[in-house]
């Protein structure tokens, strides 16, 4: 059995690889619930609103998913507003999800209960 999402490390995608499918997205999807998966361009992606009570918890954890991100090398689309952040995960070298979407996906979760756990 592999490990959660969450506990795994993201591999290096430089193209060339297929996307993930439709089966197994519905695969992946359970272990990230709360994210939808949306297609902007033709390219589908993982997306999730956060919500915050200030704007400051808001870019808190905008600056927390940015150093995961650089941890894990790589990057979402964040968009941080007052009381919310919304986080949009796609593997761009090969214009679609990959595994390493899904990972993140549920890292920022964990992020986001961490967060939430101390206000």
């Amino acid at each position: 059995m592999s490990l959660p999402l969450a506990q795994q490390k993201c591999v290096p995608c430089h193209g060339g690889l297929p996307p993930l499918t439709a089966d197994e997205i519905a695969a992946l999807h359970p272990q990230a619930p709360d994210w939808t998966v949306v297609e902007r361009h033709s390219i589908p992606r993982l997306e999730r609103v956060f919500r915050f009570k200030t704007f400051a918890q808001a870019l808190a954890f905008t600056n927390r998913i940015g150093a995961l991100a650089e941890e894990e090398d790589h990057h979402p689309v964040l968009v941080t507003e007052w009381g919310r952040v919304t986080v949009t995960w796609w593997t761009h070298a090969i214009k679609g999800l990959h595994q390493n979407d899904f990972i993140m996906a549920a890292k920022t979760d964990e992020a986001y209960a961490a967060s939430t756990a101390t206000t």
